[in-house]
């Protein structure tokens, strides 16, 4: 049976997620729906990373296997049509390995964060970005930022009903900056690691807001870290600003990451 590496962009408002849920609509559900339509089922799935209810996908990685040979671009073309009208499309489509997974082979993921600052309620963005209406210290939360990258126990910073072993976990990247959005000043957050914590990332960005508010000093985050308590965290951002930007493998897999 050979197994095909899908690439995944979805809007995650209608969806209670990315993972399968009993009588719940979520992006795994569709795109098994839709694969069924082309195979006799039943499918399932696994993808690199399960995005909570709200979440948006730009790079989410998942892969099947299948028992026909399709031609990677006739399958994506004919999942998109059968995916319609989720707001849900195969992106890039490629024949891997059978030994290939989608979560375990991977070696990091990458996530972006939007904020849109403008007091006007959003409209085109609506759903897309978390939206404020005073402007935020970069300076200073690019200094907070800076106490939660590396190797730490970020028990504070994981959701109480978060499954991994371990709180422990390499933070590689947690880049800050400002851009001119489409419908005004956006603030955009870049969390980049192997692996990820449950709501770690809607934690940091919620916490690092305190501190761009002028609500929390810099170095409060250093202090909550070392609590390694839950309750030290910050406020945890809404979902619907966040997106799964990007999967990293050792070797390239879909022609775009080359």
């Amino acid at each position: 049976m050979p197994r095909f590496a899908l690439k995944v962009e979805y809007h995650g408002k209608p969806f209670a997620g990315w993972q399968r849920q009993k009588d719940l609509p979520t992006v795994q559900s569709a795109v098994e729906t839709a694969l069924s339509r082309l195979e006799p089922g039943p499918h399932t799935i696994a993808a690199a990373g399960r995005t909570d209810a709200g979440v948006h996908g730009l790079g989410q990685v998942a892969h099947c296997d299948l028992k026909k040979d399709w031609d990677p671009y006739r399958l994506s073309e004919a999942l998109n049509y059968h995916l319609k009208p989720d707001p849900v499309a195969i992106v890039a489509c490629a024949q891997v390995a059978d030994d290939w997974h989608a979560r375990f082979t991977a070696i990091e993921r990458q996530y972006l964060f939007r904020i849109l600052v403008r007091r006007p309620p959003a409209t085109l963005e609506a759903g897309q970005v978390w939206q404020l209406r005073n402007d935020l210290d970069l300076e200073a939360m690019q200094q907070a930022a800076q106490h939660l990258v590396g190797t730490h126990d970020f028990t504070t910073f994981r959701s109480t009903i978060c499954q991994a072993k371990s709180p422990i976990k390499a933070l590689d990247e947690l880049r800050i900056e400002r851009v001119a959005g489409f419908s005004g000043p956006e603030i955009h957050f870049h969390v980049r690691a192997r692996s990820f914590l449950h709501n770690q990332v809607r934690s940091f960005v919620g916490t690092l807001e305190r501190v761009g508010a002028g609500t929390w000093d810099p170095i409060d985050v250093k202090t909550a870290l070392e609590a390694r308590d839950r309750t030290a965290c910050g406020p945890v951002c809404p979902g619907h600003g966040l997106y799964l930007a990007r999967v990293g493998y050792p070797d390239p897999v879909f022609a775009s990451d080359t």
